[in-house]
């Protein structure tokens, strides 16, 4: 079990060592030039971490690569997956763990392959752990279960806020991803729900309806969620308000230096948001959960290598940029 369970943690940390890997890399990518094995793996690469603005200024690609990128307005295609499996995934715990029913057969199957059901055998050993709550103690298991039903919850709402200001907030340019980058997402949005539903047992609770446990670290990672769920939702309507008029008409599909709130003191808070919403959610399951921290990692090299990218954008075509500004986290 342990040693399933283990894969899945390597599986991202193996994802988070590559985008580490390629924000390494980034400054060593020789410039593109036409000809040549080394620009031609360069081009592959720079063409595989860029999507939207960054890919502008990096030479003309071949034509070979050009029919390989789908338009970025393509991204509302992720929080669409991601909306209805995980929207699927948490109706059915919610429906396990409050209605007492089965979990489909096949979520059973992938709950064994991780070998989540044979922990219901050491479960009679684990003891009562002291959790800070309205009253009383709260039980490991119940822990687990509520936990993670509140963080596949967390996940949908991320995902349905992200789908409706795709569709209604934010205005997409004519720039486009790798295919790659694009299958990547579809995949990543169906994996890391999953990955929620992997961290708990199955079978331990025997037919009983869960207890909701409300604990400490509850009431601060959705306290944490809320707070960096508005900010991401404000900096992203600052950039949409740059290609706006103020009657909210789309007047223009060009890039502007935007400013206000976490625009203040990094180019991409977006971003930075985005990793405080995984940091919230890791809070949320317990803070001792290893697989969602791997998770959390690779969010965080994730972002930084498009933040790092889209910060050389700003910087190279406005020159009185703020100086002060860092690409991804505050003072970093």
């Amino acid at each position: 079990a342990g040693a399933m369970l283990a894969a899945l943690a390597a599986a991202w940390s193996l994802l988070a060592a590559a985008f580490l890997a390629a924000l390494l890399l980034l400054r060593q990518a020789p410039a593109l030039r036409p000809g040549g094995v080394g620009p031609v793996i360069s081009g592959l690469f720079q063409d595989l971490i860029r999507y939207g603005k960054t890919k502008r200024g990096c030479g003309q690609l071949p034509g070979w690569l050009r029919l390989l990128q789908v338009p970025k307005r393509w991204f509302t295609h992720f929080y669409v997956v991601s909306v209805l499996w995980n929207g699927f995934l948490l109706i059915c715990l919610f429906r396990a763990e409050f209605l007492g029913e089965s979990f489909p057969s096949w979520i059973q199957d992938m709950h064994h392959a991780l070998g989540r059901d044979s922990q219901s055998k050491d479960l009679g050993k684990v003891k009562l752990f002291l959790c800070f709550k309205v009253a009383g103690f709260c039980r490991l298991t119940d822990n687990e279960h509520f936990s993670a039903l509140l963080v596949l919850l967390l996940l949908w709402l991320h995902s349905c806020r992200r789908l409706a200001e795709c569709l209604w907030t934010s205005v997409f340019s004519s720039g486009v991803i790798h295919i790659v980058q694009y299958c990547f997402g579809l995949g990543y949005y169906i994996a890391v729900g999953s990955t929620v539903l992997c961290q708990v047992p199955t079978n331990v609770r025997n037919g009983k309806k869960l207890s909701v446990q409300i604990c400490w670290h509850h009431i601060i990672g959705v306290t944490m969620y809320i707070w960096a769920s508005l900010h991401q939702h404000r900096c992203l309507a600052i950039l949409a308000n740059l290609r706006k008029s103020r009657s909210g008409k789309v007047v223009s599909l060009s890039h502007s230096v935007p400013f206000g709130d976490w625009f203040e003191s990094v180019s991409c808070p977006h971003y930075f948001a985005e990793l405080l919403i995984y940091v919230s959610m890791a809070i949320t399951l317990g803070i001792h959960n290893v697989t969602w921290w791997c998770v959390v990692m690779y969010v965080l090299f994730n972002q930084a290598l498009a933040a790092v990218l889209c910060h050389e954008f700003y910087q190279k075509n406005f020159s009185s940029y703020p100086k002060h500004r860092k690409a991804f986290i505050p003072l970093v």
